[in-house]
This record gives structure tokens, sequence and C-alpha cells, in this order.
């Protein structure tokens, strides 16, 4: 696009977890030195209008535009969520249709995790050249290859790739929306994980990562820092495990400090972590929601 124009910006996220977009896209915002407008596109998994409007709030319009986009608008009449049995909301796999729902003029953009803070100004990640590749993203640090027997693509060999292939994880993506769209990527996603159900252990992580293998670009690990491990600079910093929100986080203690830091800049200053207990709880409704879906599987 040309030099100037919105950087595109595009996350998911329920009413439970509302705190920490809050805090993400006002560290998008407090970073952003550079000219150009933010258009953020928020899929919309039943936020209360409540914190739509605080959001808005406790962002500077003249910055940031705000797109909601009902969950239910996010996927194509024609494909259906992957079936998953983690306790991961299901709005998660609304990456996989992106291509699909986001305005035509747009041929690239950023997703990103909520459970994130922007460290840089997001238009250096914006600006990074994809050339011909389908997407940008950084190694998970955890898997490194398809071989990995914790997760990864546990059935590389069956399907015919190299044990070294590069694993990306799929919390931060820099999208080629154009050649998404022309090559049909997100069928061919949803087809690779009903295909092999049994070894999707991170269903959309897992299909995207073989449908798109060898043909993404690598980024500095610094965009995609895991909250558990030190880094003295990171672009990124990703809350994995317990979310700073939680009064059992079990991240580093410095980065909660700055996930609170931009939090006390939105509406939601003061807020006080919740207890274990609400945690469990939505854990367990997102199971019950997926219950009538695996009902029908068994029929």
């Amino acid at each position: 696009m040309e030099s100037g124009s919105p950087i595109s910006v595009i996350v998911a996220c329920d009413n439970h977890y509302f705190i920490l977009l809050a805090a993400l896209l006002k560290s998008i915002e407090f970073n952003h030195k550079t000219e150009e407008r933010i258009e953020v596109f928020i899929v919309d998994d039943g936020i209360r209008a409540a914190n739509r409007k605080k959001l808005a709030a406790s962002l500077d319009s003249a910055k940031i535009g705000l797109n909601w986009i009902p969950m239910d608008k996010a996927i194509p009449d024609n494909m259906k969520i992957p079936f998953d049995r983690t306790s991961y909301p299901k709005n998660i796999h609304t990456r996989i249709f992106i291509p699909h729902f986001i305005p035509e003029q747009y041929d690239k953009i950023i997703y990103l995790d909520v459970d994130m803070i922007m460290m840089h100004d997001i238009s250096e990640l914006w600006n990074i050249d994809l050339n011909d590749n389908m997407l940008a993203a950084v190694m998970d640090p955890r898997l490194k290859v398809f071989s990995n027997s914790w997760g990864g693509i546990l059935n590389y060999k069956e399907l015919g790739f190299d044990p070294d292939t590069r694993y990306f994880n799929t919390g931060i993506l820099l999208i080629n929306i154009k050649k998404w769209r022309e090559e049909g990527s997100a069928a061919k996603v949803v087809k690779c994980i009903s295909d092999n159900e049994k070894y999707a252990n991170y269903p959309d992580q897992y299909g995207l990562n073989i449908v798109m293998a060898n043909r993404w670009l690598e980024l500095d690990p610094k965009w995609n820092s895991f909250a558990d491990t030190q880094c003295d600079d990171p672009f990124i910093i990703h809350f994995i495990g317990r979310k700073p929100m939680y009064k059992t986080y079990d991240n580093l203690p410095e980065f909660k400090t700055i996930f609170y830091e931009h939090l006390n800049r939105t509406r939601w200053k003061n807020f006080k972590p919740i207890g274990e207990s609400k945690r469990y709880v939505k854990k367990l409704g997102n199971v019950i929601r997926k219950i009538p879906e695996f009902l029908r599987r068994r029929v």
C-alpha cells in the first residue's frame, strides 16, 4: 500500500479477555510515533456495549479507529470454525478467515493475540516487506521445528515434511491478504485440520503451519517475546500462561508492571487482578460452548 495509508490491525476478543485488549491497544497508541492512522478491526465475540464504549473513550480517535465485526460475520457461509477439544475460546480460530471479511482495499494486515503489549512503533512491523511470502511470523521458541514431541506437526512424516521445517507461533502474523485470498488458503487450512484432527493439538496453528510451510518470512524473535523469558528490548511482549489480569500470573514480574502501566492509561485504571476461580469458570464455559459440536460428531 502507498506511504501514509492506514495501518490495519485485527484482533479477536470476548468480554472476559477485554481487559487485555484495552491494554494492548493503548500500548499500540502510546508507542506509535509516525503519522499513519491505525484502523483496528475487532472480531466481537459477545463484548458488552459498555466495554466497547469505555474502550473508545480510552483511545485517541484521531490516531486509532475501531471497527467492530460480530463473530458470526467473520466466518464465510461455506466454511466453519474447525472443531477442537481445547479450553481456548473459539474466536481465536477466526484468524483463518481474515482475508474473507476484511474490506478489499486492504492488501495486508497485522493479526495480534490480545494477550500482548506493543513495545515499539507498530509502523516498524507494518513496513516490513513481505515480498512474495504468504505471511511473516516468529518461530515458536517452544517448538522451533515440525518434529517436536510436545506439539507441532506430529504426523509430519506422513505429510512428507522434513522434521527441521520451521514452525511459527500464530500470536502475531503479518498477512498478505491478497495472496491468501487468491490461493483459497482459508479453505485449505480448514480442510487440513479436518483431515488431521487427532494430530491438531492447536488446530489453527497446526493447519496454518502446514499450508504456509516454507512460504513465510521469519521475523526477529523480539516481535513475539514470551513473557516467561528475559528479553532486554522486546518489540512485543506475549503473555503466555497466566495472564497479568489474574492473581496467579506466572510470568516475569517486570512485564506485569509494564502491562499495568498501559492499562492505567485507559478507563480501567486501578483494575485489580481477578481470582483463579473466574479463570476456571471461563475455561469451563469455553468447553461447554463446544459440546454441541462434539455431540454432533459422535452421532
